[in-house]
């Protein structure tokens, strides 16, 4: 049993969760509410630009070059393939993409934006990992879950959508994570595995919670709300 393996029995709880969230359930079932569209795409456009800063950091602690070519590719990879999926949302509503890009992170994106950072700044590049690798391993497997349980034709309004996250290339991406973070667990202490496992695990949770912010269109707290109280 690997190190990642282990990682994804301790959270198969969240996993399936995420599965059957209504915001996923709904992508399948190609009916998710217009505003919970919307909202999710501005959020997840921030988000990614996050990412893509912190696998930035992840290479400044990389003291191997392959380590290093490889978040240089998945930060190509956010910038230039990951922006269909979000097409796919916003043709699906009749939304121009650039009408929903620049908005304020909602509570849930920034505690998860801060979270990853929080690891990026303090912790190992195998912290590092942990705190990344639940994004692209719970879309890939939402991806198959999806094409397994709909079996979504191409005129399926989130085909595209569906199709991308259970492609081979997230696999691949998801895969190499895998690998890098079981060598990486090898050579680690036991308290340094526990932070790991914290760090993937409160990913897991927020990926779950994003989901959640999109389909209630979760905001900040307004000033006449707080004082209402």
């Amino acid at each position: 049993m690997t190190f990642s393996q282990d990682l994804r029995d301790e959270n198969s709880d969240i996993f399936q969760a995420i599965f059957t969230h209504p915001f996923v359930q709904g992508i399948g079932k190609g009916n998710v509410p217009k505003e919970a569209l919307e909202h999710y795409i501005k959020a997840d456009f921030e988000y990614l630009n996050a990412f893509i800063k912190i696998y930035g950091m992840a290479i400044s602690k990389s003291n191997d070059r392959r380590d290093m070519a490889f978040f240089n590719d998945q930060i190509q990879f956010v910038l230039h393939s990951e922006v269909h999926p979000h097409h796919n949302f916003c043709e699906s509503i009749g939304v121009n993409y650039d009408e929903l890009q620049g908005y304020a992170l909602p509570p849930t994106a920034d505690h998860y934006v801060k979270h990853m950072m929080y690891h990026a700044q303090t912790g190992t590049l195998a912290e590092i990992i942990c705190a990344l690798l639940p994004c692209p391993w719970t879309y890939l497997e939402i991806g198959k879950e999806l094409m397994k349980t709909y079996k979504p034709a191409d005129n399926h309004p989130f085909y595209k959508w569906i199709r991308f996250y259970a492609d081979e290339s997230v696999e691949k991406i998801t895969t190499t994570m895998r690998n890098r973070l079981d060598e990486l667990a090898m050579e680690a202490s036991i308290t340094e595995q526990t932070r790991m496992k914290e760090a993937f695990r409160k990913s897991c949770q927020l990926e779950w919670s994003f989901w959640e912010m999109a389909y209630t269109r979760e905001e900040w707290p307004d000033a006449k709300l707080v004082g209402s109280r």
